[in-house]
């Protein structure tokens, strides 16, 4: 099977627009925050959150656009420390509807690589595969996700907003297997404190596996923030349909999607020597930014004498590489 048509986040949104029909719109509302609610929950779940077509049109509708975007952005993170890598094989692990698949065929769309995903929600593969159709080049199998899990050889493995659902014990246990099975492990988690612990962990077994560190770190060595001080995070802005403002309420057409992530390879990379951590502070005549490198946490301050590079520093962004390549 080969793609017909490009991945992308209009095409994916195109996909979405049609979901909602003859859904009543207050009935989508309700149980996308039901579903919220639940993911949201402080306790792992042991069954498919996602019950019925209806819940999973609501919660595509409601969250692809966003996991979409947070993927797409550690992609482009990826891609920038290994330019010349392209995956031909993918697995996308409690992939749900398909959000990370997407983001990974739009990465590589000359020759998007074959994916496979994996969810235990039948419902949710079923609307991710009928979405797909005629876009990605792609099989959709079910299987519980968890410690019994055995994945194939294969390139790339994704795992966004799954470790929140499960318990530490299949969240060690399917780090390992994803670090045993692929060449580059991406892994993406809501950017919250508990999240980032989450994806901490996972970078450190990935670590021990034999990874090196792609991004966001600067280096494969310990994160040089303090547990409990502060967490590692980033953001990407996502257009907001009418069922986010429904449910959010607000009148701004956009939304910050933050997330937490780790991207790890078994080949030669070039990470960021600098990675920027927080938003730029732009004051006049001068920027700061609050950066993370081999030598742990750090401020560098731009102004107006530094000539060409105060211009890039105006025009650097949340989890952007510091210096500019043709800085270096």
């Amino acid at each position: 099977m080969n793609a017909v048509s490009t991945a992308s986040s209009a095409s994916l949104r195109a996909a979405l627009a049609t979901l909602l029909d003859g859904l009543p719109p207050q009935r989508a509302a309700q149980a996308v925050e039901r579903l919220i609610a639940s993911y949201r929950g402080t306790t792992p779940t042991d069954a498919p959150v996602l019950r019925d077509r209806s819940d999973v049109a609501a919660y595509a509708a409601y969250r692809m656009p966003a996991t979409f975007e947070a993927v797409r952005g550690t992609l482009d993170a990826l891609r920038a420390a290994a330019p010349d890598w392209e995956p031909r094989t993918h697995t996308d692990v409690g992939g749900g509807t398909g959000a990370a698949s997407w983001a990974v065929a739009e990465a590589w769309a000359e020759q998007p690589p074959r994916t496979t995903v994996l969810d235990w929600a039948e419902p949710a593969l079923a609307l991710g595969r009928e979405l797909a159709a005629g876009v990605l080049d792609a099989e959709w199998r079910r299987e519980r996700i968890g410690s019994a899990l055995r994945l194939p050889e294969t390139d790339l493995v994704t795992v966004s907003y799954v470790l929140k659902e499960l318990t530490e014990a299949d969240r060690t246990a399917l780090v390992t297997e994803a670090a045993r099975a692929a060449r580059a492990v991406v892994i993406v988690e809501p950017g919250t404190p508990d999240g980032y612990e989450r994806v901490i962990a996972a970078r450190t077994r990935l670590v021990e596996a034999g990874f090196t560190v792609a991004a966001p770190c600067p280096h494969s060595g310990a994160c040089p923030i303090v547990p409990g001080t502060d967490w590692c995070h980033f953001a990407a802005r996502v257009s907001r349909s009418s069922l986010h403002r429904k449910v959010k309420g607000g009148s701004l057409p956009y939304e910050d999607e933050k997330y937490a992530y780790v991207a790890a390879v078994r080949f030669p990379v070039t990470p960021a020597p600098l990675r920027v951590i927080r938003r730029p502070q732009i004051r006049k005549g001068l920027v700061s930014l609050e950066l993370c490198g081999p030598d742990g946490l750090g401020r560098d301050t731009v102004t107006k004498r530094h000539g060409p590079l105060y211009k890039q520093a105006r025009d650097a962004e949340w989890g952007d590489s510091w210096p500019p390549e043709d800085d270096l």
